[in-house]
């Protein structure tokens, strides 16, 4: 059942978060303020999904982009919106902490 998830989110294992990581990926935790004060990633930038498009001229199209929310829900939406808008190497890290599990 996780991998169908996985597939329907398009949350990729195949994925070396870390090794992105290290080479200067940008980490966007598209969850609610409140919720980023909550917990988040020590290196991620809050742009919440509702106002991702009003911030896209902001972001850098030349380093990878992991996206990250709660589950990966609000992630995979925000990379298919990146993606619609011309990005490139955008990753749905999935929830933000998946992902510290992955580059920890």
């Amino acid at each position: 059942m996780f991998t169908k998830l996985k597939k329907l989110l398009k949350i990729s294992p195949a994925v070396n978060y870390k090794t992105l990581i290290n080479e200067g990926a940008i980490i966007i935790d598209v969850r609610t303020k409140d919720e980023f004060i909550q917990g988040h990633n020590k290196d991620a930038i809050n742009v919440p999904l509702n106002l991702l498009i009003n911030n896209i001229s902001k972001l850098k199209t030349t380093k990878p982009i992991i996206l990250v929310c709660a589950s990966g829900i609000r992630s995979a939406n925000a990379k298919m919106l990146l993606k619609s808008k011309g990005f490139k190497n955008i990753y749905n890290g999935g929830s933000w902490l998946s992902l510290e599990k992955k580059i920890n």
